[in-house]
């Protein structure tokens, strides 16, 4: 298991805040709903990212 394969991206108003990573796909989408829950309002960006396979698997808000 790759300990840096999920990397979950937090942006304030276009500039990174926080980054962390996760090995477990689990884990990342756990702290993905932390993230949001904790920093989601106007102007945050929450991404998450498989690294090995460079996917964007989900995005708050919503991209339209």
């Amino acid at each position: 298991m790759n300990p840096d394969r999920y990397h979950l991206t937090l942006t304030r108003d276009g500039r990174p805040a926080m980054h962390g990573w996760w090995g477990s796909e689990e884990t990342a989408r756990a702290k993905f709903t932390e993230w949001v829950g904790d920093w989601g309002r106007p102007g945050a960006q929450v991404t998450l990212v498989d690294e090995e396979t460079g996917e964007t698997l989900t995005t708050w808000p919503d991209e339209q």
